[in-house]
């Protein structure tokens, strides 16, 4: 490919991506996109809370170096408590790896079967899941299953989440399947509400104590949570929805709390190798992603590692809705910037 080819791709790469940015995203995430790069982190973090996020966290560990930690705004906005990098936080989403991960070591085991129905898995449930007989509980995991998702239900309750099993199931009966089990992909929480039920019952007691057993114990992390009713209320950090005051932490959506570093070091030993046997990795990566997002009510947060710079970068921010995802995922990208930026600067 000629020079000039590969200029003009780059050139409508960055076209496309500004495009996209002014039509789908608010002007403030334009703004920031467009803005100079800085050439630290903890600068870019500050422009956070200048355009409508409260608080942030950032953890970058980097290997080679000591993990570092970044922040802007408020822990607790109404007591004006900075931001507290040592804070518990909702992880939302990002505990599906937390699951994943448990399924691989339970496959490897023989406890469980890849291959495995919901029919089979849950009796109950094979009159009242669509395709049950056919949906495996490798499609659970990828989002291959074609299960409705039940907190896209016009009836769940984002307002007072603490939902019991049979009445969260009901939100599934009521719909149809999205598609034919394995014949496309549609990311849905009950594909993992249905893995923690499973793992409870294959293991005969809660999975929240199981992953403690088998991954937080032997990782070190004592600052990872299973629920809210395990901590003092003021280690979490409070969350803010766009348009609405109070602070909506009490709100108990059942999510796992950790505080950044804990995420950090749990994603590193997942992705290097250093939690999970050969055979156990071997399983983990035929079945599910590195790494994460999260996203409820008053939390959003990033979780990935980086293999190019061999950084894993753990952002939490405590604000949702209106149009601030953006400016989250454009914040952690530009930090990734600068860190590879960093990395490629000649000694």
């Amino acid at each position: 490919m000629s020079p000039r080819i590969k200029l003009y791709l780059r050139l409508a790469a960055v076209v496309v991506t500004i495009t996209s940015i002014f039509m789908f995203a608010p002007w403030r995430a334009a703004v920031i996109y467009l803005s100079p790069l800085p050439d630290s982190i903890q600068p870019q973090v500050d422009v956070a809370t200048k355009h409508g996020l409260d608080g942030i966290v950032v953890y970058v560990d980097q290997a080679g170096k000591e993990p570092r930690f970044f922040t802007a705004g408020w822990k607790n906005r109404a007591e004006k408590i900075p931001a507290d990098p040592k804070a518990l936080f909702k992880l939302a989403s990002i505990n599906k790896l937390y699951l994943a991960t448990s399924v691989a070591k339970l496959v490897h085991s023989g406890q469980l079967s890849l291959e495995g129905t919901v029919a089979e898995y849950f009796p109950a449930y094979a009159d009242k899941i669509e395709y049950a007989d056919r949906i495996t509980l490798r499609m659970l995991v990828q989002h291959r299953s074609g299960i409705p998702n039940f907190t896209d239900h016009p009836d769940f309750p984002w307002d007072d989440p603490e939902l019991s099993i049979p009445e969260l199931m009901e939100l599934v009966y009521s719909q149809e399947a999205r598609f034919e089990p394995g014949t496309d992909y549609a990311y849905s929480n009950t594909n993992y509400f249905l893995i923690s039920q499973l793992i409870d019952s294959t293991v005969g007691y809660n999975h929240l104590q199981y992953i403690r057993e088998e991954i937080l114990n032997p990782l070190g992390l004592t600052r990872t949570f299973g629920s809210q009713s395990e901590i003092e209320l003021d280690e979490l950090t409070s969350g803010y929805y766009v348009g609405y005051e109070p602070d909506i932490k009490t709100n108990n959506f059942n999510s796992m709390l950790a505080t950044a570093d804990d995420v950090g070091t749990f994603l590193r030993a997942l992705n290097t190798g250093t939690l999970l046997n050969p055979d156990e990795q071997e399983i983990y990566s035929s079945i599910y992603e590195y790494g994460h997002t999260g996203l409820l009510p008053g939390y959003s947060s990033i979780a990935r590692y980086h293999t190019g710079i061999d950084t894993v970068v753990v952002q939490f921010v405590n604000t949702s809705g209106g149009n601030t995802w953006p400016t989250t995922e454009i914040i952690y990208s530009r930090i990734l910037k600068i860190l590879r930026k960093q990395a490629n600067k000649p000694s």
